[in-house]
């Protein structure tokens, strides 16, 4: 993506993982599919920051995401924080479903910190899980701690996924995952919303805890 000489492809990148994890409105943004992909362009996108191709790109990259969702996650804390009654009585638009705090408060309540770690991996409890720990007001340290671990264990796997299953594929197959992109979109948000869809369309049970 270029503009005037300047590749802003990675600007672009960081601020969607910050809305994504920093502004209730960021649950429709597609944070797994776009880091995935984000690695299979990592050389390209770290080009004017380094220049360099490979394992350094794909750190590089890697760190810079991570810090993002670490903002974005501490700016949902705050934000449920000294929101949360508001959130709570606000009512549905396009940008806020109301189902999904309270889907993330259960989600919240049944894994606790470990939620936040979870939650990464998962669309919707991903934006929704700091807001419903900041307004459960858990530990600061304990959120930073399991923020710190979310972010960085998020970021780097699929990053480098993308990256070096992209290299693994070329190299063994000569085929280009750049030449494909819309079917790997396609499979990874089949993949990450499959849960989410399938923990929504269940039919609870009779003996369900409530």
């Amino acid at each position: 993506m270029q503009i005037s000489g300047v590749n802003i492809g990675l600007y672009v990148v960081l601020f969607i993982i910050f809305a994504e994890t920093g502004l209730f409105a960021g649950f429709f943004l597609p944070g797994d599919s776009l880091l995935f992909l984000a690695g299979i362009y990592s050389d390209l996108l770290m080009q004017q920051l380094i220049n360099t191709n490979g394992f350094l790109s794909v750190f590089m990259l890697s760190l810079l995401v991570a810090g993002a969702g670490i903002v974005g996650n501490m700016v949902g804390y705050w934000f449920g924080s000294k929101s949360g009654y508001y959130l709570y009585k606000k009512e549905d638009s396009f940008w806020f479903k109301k189902k999904y705090l309270f889907q993330s408060k259960e989600f919240f309540e049944r894994y606790g910190g470990k939620a936040i770690v979870f939650a990464r991996f998962l669309p919707i409890f991903r934006t929704f899980a700091p807001i419903i720990a900041g307004i459960v007001n858990m530990d600061k340290k304990k959120f930073m701690f399991y923020n710190v671990v979310s972010s960085m264990v998020w970021a780097f796997s699929l990053i480098s996924a993308g990256h070096y299953l992209a290299s693994f594929v070329l190299q063994q197959w000569d085929i280009d995952l750049k030449h494909h992109i819309e079917k790997i979109v396609i499979v990874i948000v089949l993949v990450t919303t499959a849960p989410v869809l399938f923990k929504m369309l269940r039919k609870p049970k009779s003996n369900d805890s409530v």
